[in-house]
């Protein structure tokens, strides 16, 4: 048997599907639609909507098959998202790849594949739509076509699951997005013992912003913002734009001490940021940061109502010391 190599992309492919936010996350019906179709046009008793992430493949949709997922060193779709095309393996008992594969000699038996790479943003293979038969076929040339067909279809289901839980302004995470990642990360954090911490950011003075300089200058303002929690937060944090002029950041493993080096940092990056660009105005900021208590936080909204309050006690205090 032969694991799959990575692709030369792997850190950006995995970045972009852990933005999409859709691993471990109910079935639905756009995809199962799709599978079942898939199904019963090519007559075989396995189609799947497989996404692959670090480790494995995880199935967002699957026909005829009880496992929602499996290790990636012994996915089919590990070798599918390596290359552009249909990848047809029509007797896996006779390829050197897979002869051996514990998915060939045991459960499901798989004989036959097909698989199409779905590709969202720049060229990012996330995963496959594939067809699992556990007899030897050959797939034609219009069923080629029929297949890539029913790829794109699912390419355009995982676009619609991007704009959905991304805010389109700053690339950021939004509410949506915003809320299922945290959810996740606060969990793990519960489970394991470890710190987290929340942060909620509003800038200062941004209808003035908008008022003076017009919209057009206010979306650069909140695009820089956005830049600027990028460039200093870790990419195991969780950043998002809840709207308007406020941005949310929650950071898992990070103890007290840590929390407060990052901020200096934000602090120094965005006064760098605002002395090197001359637009007669300064982004500032408000935060409340709250530290995360699983027996008083039971959900991400009751740690952001908590960051709510303590953002405008900052605020309100900023007004007081400016008079």
């Amino acid at each position: 048997m032969l694991a799959p190599k990575k692709p030369a992309n792997e850190t950006a492919r995995v970045e972009k599907l852990r933005s999409l936010n859709i691993l471990d996350t109910p079935p639905e019906e756009r995809f199962d639609r799709l599978t079942r179709l898939a199904k019963r046009l090519f007559d075989v008793p396995i189609a799947l909507v497989s996404l692959v992430d670090e480790n494995r493949q995880w199935f967002k949709s699957c026909v005829g098959l009880t496992a929602s997922e499996t290790p990636r060193d012994i996915s089919f779709c590990g070798h599918a998202i390596l290359g552009d095309q249909v990848l047809t393996i029509s007797n896996a008992e006779e390829d050197e790849r897979f002869h051996d594969n514990p998915l060939v000699t045991g459960a499901p038996g798989i004989r036959f594949y097909a698989g199409c790479p779905l590709t969202v943003g720049d060229g990012n293979k996330l995963g496959t739509l594939c067809l699992i038969d556990t007899k030897p076929r050959i797939l034609s040339d219009e069923e080629r076509s029929l297949l890539r067909d029913l790829a794109q279809m699912a390419e355009q289901e995982l676009v619609a699951v991007q704009m959905a839980t991304m805010d389109e302004l700053t690339l950021l995470s939004n509410r949506r997005g915003f809320e299922a990642l945290a959810t996740q990360g606060l969990s793990v954090c519960k489970r394991m013992g470890k710190p987290a911490s929340l942060m909620f950011f509003d800038l200062n003075d941004f209808k003035q912003i908008n008022d003076v300089y017009g919209h057009a200058e206010g979306d650069r303002a909140l695009k820089n913002f956005a830049d600027v929690l990028r460039i200093v937060f870790r990419e195991s944090d969780v950043i998002g734009r809840l709207g308007g002029d406020e941005f949310v950041v929650l950071l898992t493993g990070s103890d007290h001490v840590q929390v407060e080096m990052i901020m200096a940092r934000l602090r120094h990056t965005l006064a760098e940021r605002n002395s090197g660009q001359k637009r007669g105005y300064d982004i500032r900021f408000s935060v409340g940061q709250i530290e995360y208590d699983p027996h008083r936080h039971d959900t991400v909204a009751d740690i952001l109502a908590d960051a709510d309050k303590a953002m405008y006690a900052h605020k309100q205090a900023l007004k007081r010391q400016r008079g």
